[in-house]
């Protein structure tokens, strides 16, 4: 295991003793030796290698042991045994909002609740309101929680899903008689949310493949081992080591018929129903194996042989939505769609200034090793105090450590912003000349979600119009699986935006990916400038860049439509911010 992997299963452990009533004490050992070996700039086998654990804080004999037998050996007896007498439905309730491991062991001891159905059926019953702690308001938030997880289903994040997805296929990879191996489903197409892995591998042996897969350690239960198709449930811990449940499946099929199978199990439906009606047009048949009655001549070695038989560009997998893309592909109109590379810096993003956990400094540094020319500074405004958001006074003073630390810089810029929180009545939490002080202002919506539709979109609106607002930052307030998006007409703000010049945000923090695809793509006929955030608490979340681009892909962006694809001098020109 990497350091990153025994972060999460420290964190894990931290979470399961709470659950079971441990001394919080323990508990909290655990937990901070986890996010004290998160932080770590060595490779953790190095330092178990050298014998050298018990220098990181936190890291007794009892963890010592633990961790070297979790780098050595990729296993916890301790975790196994831990997770083993853990109901699924207790995790499972902490997805639930202001749920917290203490209540969760509350409504265990009292009421014998260890799943979701037992539990709604308490809070029906008004059972839960009776018990110390609770009350009727948190019953009413319980139930509206659990009305909110069964419309999500058991669906998880993309970040999520690729957390586990991506080090399985590294695996595959390298498994001997492996020849190709690929995502397919939801993930290669990139949806916010994924309700299951789908992996496709060629070989002429799927045996061994089969038997190796089932086996992998973390493998929660086996679904099903058959000799072209295996189902597990796998669990993996995300960026803030939540833990996470996923099915995966493998599927193996001959190198000829890859391709094919690739092409199908991507999907979506609609486009294979798509496909599949183009190939009868033409008199052949299509399916997940092969190109039925297509001539002799034609070779497919991959896809995009598949698309050139049927007289069509090659449709890349996020566009595949039935949503004009096959129209677009006869036509030979596809867009040139954006990628990862063309991005040239991000604007919003925090420090320790606020609620962020690096300094100017070290976020500057995370940007320049990315290959950033420019990294925009928003920290939030004085209203969010939750947030440690900035007086005048320590704006004032950031602005003067910002101007420092640009004349070190030859080939980087740092840009003076805020993230200004939008007030009840769509005012701004800065005055006018505060304002002017920034380079850019992301405006944004933190408090009062309940508004009526026509209020909140009257008071985004309004924000808009000020003139110096350079863009909306997650315009809809949504948390992906947790929070639902608030009202507001994006259809009137984003042509709000189209007539002000105002830019919308496409925050790729993996819990927003607010702005979604489908209103990226209305954006772009407006003429709406788009730009790409990371929403960076911290140097490693600015790689959270590489979800907006996910979602621009889907929404049919080209670098055109983006402004953070712009050289440095075009930005500081757009932006009037002088070189000296």
């Amino acid at each position: 295991m990497d350091k990153s992997e025994v972060a999460a299963v420290l964190e894990e452990i931290a979470l399961l003793l709470e659950l079971h009533g441990e001394n919080p004490f323990r508990a909290n050992a655990y937990a901070k030796a986890g996010r004290a070996i998160a932080q770590l700039e060595t490779n953790i086998a190095d330092i178990v290698s050298a014998g050298t654990l018990d220098q990181i804080p936190g890291v007794g004999e009892t963890l010592r042991e633990k961790i070297t037998t979790l780098v050595t050996t990729g296993k916890l007896p301790f975790f196994d045994d831990l997770k083993a007498k853990t109901p699924p439905g207790w995790l499972q309730m902490l997805r639930l909002p202001g749920m917290g491991p203490k209540k969760v062991k509350a409504l265990s001891d009292s009421l014998g609740i260890d799943d979701l159905e037992k539990l709604k059926a308490a809070c029906e019953s008004g059972d839960v309101a009776k018990l110390k702690g609770f009350g009727a308001k948190t019953q009413k938030n319980i139930l509206e929680g659990l009305a909110f997880i069964d419309q999500m289903g058991n669906r998880v994040r993309l970040d999520q899903a690729m957390m586990i997805a991506e080090p399985v296929l590294a695996f595959m990879r390298n498994l001997p008689g492996v020849q190709r191996v690929e995502l397919c489903g939801s993930v290669r197409r990139r949806k916010e949310t994924i309700k299951d892995i789908d992996i496709l591998v060629s070989s002429d042996d799927a045996a061994p493949i089969m038997d190796a897969f089932v086996k992998l350690p973390n493998v929660q239960k086996v679904i099903g081992h058959g000799e072209t198709k295996s189902s597990v449930m796998l669990a993996g811990a995300d960026h803030h080591a939540s833990r996470v449940l996923i099915n995966a499946d493998l599927r193996v099929v001959n190198d000829s018929q890859f391709p094919f199978a690739l092409n199908y199990f991507t999907g979506s439906k609609e486009h294979n129903v798509r496909m599949r009606q183009r190939a009868i047009d033409y008199g052949w048949k299509l399916n997940e194996y092969e190109l039925a009655g297509a001539p002799k001549s034609l070779l497919f070695n991959d896809e995009t042989d598949i698309y050139k038989a049927l007289d069509l560009d090659y449709v890349p997998p996020e566009l595949r939505e039935d949503t004009g893309e096959m129209d677009a592909a006869a036509g030979h109109v596809l867009p040139d769609l954006l990628t990862l590379k063309d991005i040239t810096g991000v604007f919003h993003n925090h420090t320790t200034w606020s609620d962020g956990a690096a300094s100017l400094e070290q976020m500057a540094d995370a940007a320049r090793a990315l290959g950033y020319r420019y990294l925009g500074i928003a920290d939030h405004s004085r209203s969010l105090g939750v947030a440690h958001g900035l007086s005048v006074e320590r704006v004032k003073n950031q602005q003067g450590e910002m101007d420092a630390l640009n004349a070190k810089y030859k080939d980087f810029r740092l840009f003076k912003g805020t993230e200004c929180d939008i007030l009840a009545d769509g005012s701004l939490d800065y005055d006018d000349d505060v304002l002017a002080s920034f380079d850019y202002v992301v405006a944004s919506v933190h408090t009062l979600f309940n508004q009526p539709l026509e209020e909140m979109t009257a008071r985004i609106i309004r924000a808009i119009e000020h003139p110096a607002v350079t863009m909306l930052g997650h315009a809809t307030g949504r948390l992906l699986l947790r929070r639902d998006a608030y009202k507001v007409d994006l259809d009137a703000v984003l042509q709000a935006a189209a007539r002000t010049g105002t830019m919308i945000e496409i925050n790729a923090n993996p819990y927003r990916l607010d702005l979604d695809w489908v209103h990226c793509k209305r954006a772009k006929a407006l003429g709406v400038m788009l730009v790409i955030n990371p929403d960076a608490h911290a140097p490693d979340e600015l790689a959270y860049t590489r979800f907006g681009v996910d979602v621009a892909r889907r929404g049919w962006l080209e670098k055109q439509n983006v402004f953070n694809t712009r050289s440095l001098s075009d930005v500081m020109k757009y932006l009037g911010v002088s070189f000296v």
